[in-house]
């Protein structure tokens, strides 16, 4: 699961600032090779330089990042390629507006048997001002917020702290537990997306030198500008003692709310059952996976819960509760709920 290469979707209405978030993404990248998926080269402009291309043209940027132009047809072909090892793509950014319904994008990654990929999560970017309005005329816009995962409250600083609110309301009554981070030019922390690689040597340039041009071109230093935004919040909780599965499903079933992934592994407290289980969760979507344990590594769970207004203390008082007290172990049927989260 750690190997995989999450795929996150990002949609949204014209205007809402879906290129703003992937430049700011490209920007902050901090040696995270990023392949960025868009339908139209001619429609997305990395900061200040048009780039065009045709339809499954690819280019390499000097921080390691990748630009694809594709069509949704060929979006599988693509991830094939860039699941490669030797392409050494960390996280795909697939810009959903103009590729097709996030509902199918979401089935096609849920769905794909390449084994490299994993589920990232749909981000709605929503554009504070003017989504009251777009989505009356465009009701489909509300549904698509309903599939989020995280949903991007995009342009904040454009209303004030009232209709702030008000909109959160709203969107809160579509959306439930699901996160929402309030945000202005696209700012939003990679770290609540995906994860940092680890690497040993600092990334060459290759064919395209942008970060010269980045640096001039940094659209998001609007000193006088309100930085409204929530930070995403990162918990990590530890056992020394086997979990109850059935206690553990039922807090990722029904998750805190603003949590958008949790990962981590977990011992069972259940007769006969000795395995790792890898645990990896984006949204309302959750993978176990089955393994052995490392030699000296100590059997119990480690987990970490991220999100943005993420209530701390009572996600972690959840997470203890979750530990099997008992000395006597559970029966095999505590396991059902978390094999269905297992890939077959």
């Amino acid at each position: 699961m750690a190997d995989r290469i999450p795929v996150v979707l990002v949609a949204g209405f014209l205007g809402s600032g879906k290129t703003t978030l992937l430049n700011h993404l490209l920007r902050d990248n901090r040696g995270t090779r990023i392949g960025v998926v868009v339908n139209d080269f001619g429609a997305i402009n990395i900061d200040s330089m048009l780039v065009a291309g045709q339809v499954d043209a690819m280019v390499s940027l000097g921080n390691g990042c990748v630009c694809c132009a594709v069509d949704v047809t060929e979006l599988d072909e693509l991830f094939t390629r860039l699941t490669q090892p030797r392409a050494g793509i960390d996280v795909i950014v697939v810009e959903a507006s103009g590729l097709a319904e996030p509902r199918n994008l979401i089935r096609m990654v849920l769905g794909s048997d390449n084994p490299r990929l994993r589920y990232g999560g749909l981000v709605e970017v929503v554009d504070a001002e003017q989504f009251p309005d777009s989505s009356a005329r465009h009701p489909e816009l509300r549904t698509h917020v309903r599939l989020a995962d995280l949903v991007v409250l995009n342009k904040a600083d454009r209303v004030t702290p009232e209709q702030l609110d008000r909109l959160r309301a709203d969107i809160a009554a579509l959306v439930g537990p699901v996160p929402v981070y309030a945000t202005t030019h696209g700012r939003i922390d990679p770290g609540l997306l995906f994860d940092r690689p680890r690497r040993e040597r600092p990334l060459v340039a290759e064919q395209l030198s942008f970060d010269e041009l980045l640096v001039e071109h940094d659209h998001d230093d609007h000193a006088g500008h309100r930085h409204l935004h929530d930070d995403y919040t990162s918990v990590s909780f530890a056992s020394e003692r086997e979990l109850d599965p059935r206690k553990l499903i039922g807090f990722l079933e029904d998750p805190p709310a603003g949590l958008f992934r949790a990962k981590g592994f977990a011992a069972f407290a259940v007769a006969g059952e000795r395995r790792k289980f890898v645990l990896h969760m984006v949204g309302r979507h959750i993978v176990f996976e089955p393994g052995g344990w490392s030699r000296g590594e100590s059997r119990g769970a480690r987990l970490v819960l991220i999100g943005a207004g993420l209530p701390t203390d009572a996600a972690l008082t959840r997470l203890r509760d979750t530990v099997h007290d008992d000395a006597e172990p559970l029966d095999a049927q505590s396991m059902l709920g978390v094999w269905r989260y297992t890939p077959h």
